[in-house]
């Protein structure tokens, strides 16, 4: 595992700063991890924004079908896919302007990360926001 994917600057940039959260496959669906992480990152103060090809309203957002589409700044791209799939919004993130990268645990594209990297948009993978909230209170 490289230490890089989860640099403590990075987390923290996005934990501590960024407040606008699209999560990329947020559906209503409660049984599904991004329901239950969306609604932590609502906890804390995020707001989340459902990206889901059904643009579901989930946890009282309104959904979106991309991250095209969203009408407002997106701080942090939030990835609930799987590895193969993920590349294309971590791209998706650059060309809209998002200033961060969150793949979830589990999820990695090195490929993606140098991408995203070069472009100056913070990034991390393998972690997700539940477990480096835990680690701080530890």
């Amino acid at each position: 595992m490289d230490a890089g994917w989860q640099d403590d600057d990075s987390v923290s940039l996005m934990l501590d700063d960024l407040e606008t959260w699209a999560i990329v496959g947020l559906s209503d669906n409660p049984a599904r991890t991004a329901h239950s992480i969306a609604l932590l990152l609502q906890q804390r103060g995020k707001r989340i924004v459902p990206i889901h090809p059904s643009a579901q309203t989930v946890h009282g957002e309104q959904g979106y079908a991309t991250l095209a589409e969203v009408p407002f700044e997106i701080d942090v791209v939030d990835v609930f896919r799987r590895s193969e799939d993920a590349g294309e919004f971590a791209d998706q993130a650059v060309a809209i302007g998002a200033k961060a990268v969150w793949f979830q645990l589990g999820v990695i594209d090195e490929d993606a990360f140098a991408r995203t990297t070069a472009e100056g948009v913070a990034m991390v993978m393998d972690t997700c926001p539940a477990i480096e909230w835990r680690k701080r209170s530890a």
